[in-house]
């Protein structure tokens, strides 16, 4: 048997032919480890991973939302630990798997996870799978967003932080959204490009708004807003790459009606307005006034 390359990193055990994405010397610690002196204490475990993708059906033009995330490996690692506790690495390695496996561009990966504290040496165990191959990743619901619009009288109220900790208090993730800023604004003449100048108002006005709460984050991709949103952060919707990449976004750049646009494709809990309310339109999402 040959066994030149039994301790070979992983991204030496995929071909490098293949497009590919690698996590190198991730550490976390875990309780984790079937005999009673691993129980109730914390211990390193490093990871290194490798995902061979599928091919590209369009091109990636620099977009994070067309490519699998670093992010997306790392969230599979603490969605397992965090799913409860674990005698075996090797349960561990096949729900890690699993999950990665799940994501639409992953083609196969190879996945080794060592024990770091078990001795003067590393202990672990190493997995290659492909799709189809691995056991089935348990549905997670994504977590549904509070999503709030903001008027400019909210964004400019001196109580501004008081009312972002009442909503942060409800205890969902959530999402700001703010409609065009006060004063004039370039008018263009053309639909097309004056739908672009008022969706770039409304960032600036994003802007304005963080600028006044250091809690807030800006944020464009769904990459970026699912990162954010898990992860509990206060997010502000800058609404331009998102709107314009989907075909059934609203065609204007109204802030109310994108806010709900936004909370439908979110699947929100609700929608809440600070200032007069506008909006006339049937929703799958409640909104009111706050």
């Amino acid at each position: 048997m040959d066994q030149s390359g039994a301790f070979a990193h992983p991204e030496d055990r995929l071909p490098a032919a293949a497009d590919r994405i690698s996590l190198r010397d991730h550490i976390v610690s875990a309780d984790i480890g079937a005999f009673q002196g691993e129980r109730g204490r914390q211990q390193r475990l490093r990871f290194n991973v490798v995902v061979e993708l599928a091919g590209y059906d369009q091109p990636l033009e620099d977009d994070v939302d067309r490519i699998l995330s670093y992010d997306r490996i790392t969230e599979a690692i603490a969605a397992e630990l965090a799913a409860g506790r674990l005698n075996l690495l090797e349960t561990l390695a096949e729900g890690v798997a699993a999950r990665i496996l799940a994501e639409p561009q992953a083609r196969r990966l190879f996945l080794r996870i060592e024990k770091l504290d078990v001795g003067p040496y590393a202990l672990g165990v190493e997995i290659e799978r492909r799709k189809g191959e691995a056991a089935s990743a348990p549905e997670e619901a994504p977590p549904a967003p509070l999503i709030t619009y903001l008027d400019n009288d909210t964004i400019g109220a001196a109580d501004l932080s008081a009312r972002i900790d009442a909503l942060v208090g409800q205890g969902a993730p959530l999402a700001l959204c703010v409609g065009m800023p006060e004063g004039l604004r370039p008018v263009t003449g053309n639909a097309l490009t004056q739908r672009r100048v008022d969706l770039l108002a409304m960032e600036q006005n994003a802007w304005v708004l963080a600028a006044r709460d250091g809690r807030c984050v800006v944020v464009e991709s769904a990459t970026e807003i699912d990162w954010a949103l898990r992860r509990g952060r206060v997010i502000v919707w800058a609404p331009s790459k998102l709107v314009l990449d989907h075909a059934d976004a609203p065609k204007g750049a109204d802030g109310q009606e994108l806010a709900l646009w936004l909370a439908e494709h979110l699947k929100a809990r609700a929608l809440v307005i600070h200032g007069p309310v506008t909006l006339r339109a049937e929703s799958r999402v409640p909104f009111r006034a706050a």
